[in-house]
């Protein structure tokens, strides 16, 4: 079976030509129907900027994005309805209460108008959002918003899902659910594509966690595996040591 996200040697410099800075330098990754991968990598690792251009946010400047078998920047109307994403800015608009934004989010993502209501009102139970139904959305806190924005990225069943970050703000309860949520997607089928900071909380969702560092993978951990923080900074240490030897050597 195809894989249903494909990042393929992408890379991608921000800044001038006189201060150049490489964001992605080779960033290859590929997520399969049924399956929750991770991204962890310290902070400007590039773990977001990958995602955006997973989510057709941002053209690359060399390699290849795919969803779905289609560039991100250019999806047809039937890919783009199979796709659920948070990536910066959710799907959310402050004015419309919880109800209105998750009707409007299954109504932009193709459900029919006589079952959008249905749907809302059962991602709405999902992810404990219930008591907010009527609330406008800028009235909520952060934990319940950003559980919205995640609610509007799933309320179509959606069979390919990136979401970056998605338990930042949550409290555990929160957290749990929008673990669940993920591994039920997984379980439907749907690819699932997550970035992350924080490694225990991955561990817990992931079939498989990538380390990202220096704008590419440099390795992956096993989530069931032991001493996945030190195996973490191994890896990072290992990136760093390479990419010094390899200025030293272009020095030379």
């Amino acid at each position: 079976m195809p894989d249903a996200l494909l990042l393929d040697d992408v890379r991608h410099t921000f800044g001038g030509r006189h201060d150049p800075r490489d964001a992605l330098s080779g960033m290859s990754l590929a997520v399969a129907p049924g399956e929750v991968v991770a991204m962890i990598g310290l902070n400007g690792a590039g773990k977001t900027t990958a995602l955006r251009v997973l989510t057709g946010r941002l053209r690359p400047a060399a390699g290849a994005a795919r969803v779905l078998g289609h560039d991100p920047a250019r999806l047809p109307i039937e890919a783009a309805r199979r796709f659920g994403h948070v990536v910066g800015a959710p799907l959310v608009d402050p004015a419309l209460t919880v109800d209105e934004n998750l009707r409007v989010a299954a109504l932009l993502h193709g459900v029919a108008r006589d079952a959008a209501e249905g749907a809302a009102v059962a991602v709405a139970d999902r992810l404990d959002l219930t008591a907010w139904a009527h609330a406008r959305a800028r009235t909520l806190s952060l934990g319940n918003a950003q559980r919205l924005g995640v609610a509007c990225a799933v309320v179509h069943s959606p069979g390919v899902l990136v979401l970056d970050e998605p338990t930042s703000a949550l409290d555990p309860r929160g957290v749990v659910l929008a673990r669940e949520l993920v591994r039920e997607r997984a379980s439907a089928g749907a690819a699932v594509l997550v970035s992350s900071h924080h490694l225990d909380e991955v561990a817990r969702v992931a079939d498989r966690v990538l380390v990202v560092h220096g704008g590419c993978v440099v390795g992956a951990l096993d989530p069931g595996g032991t001493e996945l923080e030190r195996r973490f900074f191994d890896l990072v240490l290992a990136a760093d040591t390479a990419a010094g030897a390899g200025i030293a050597r272009g020095a030379a």
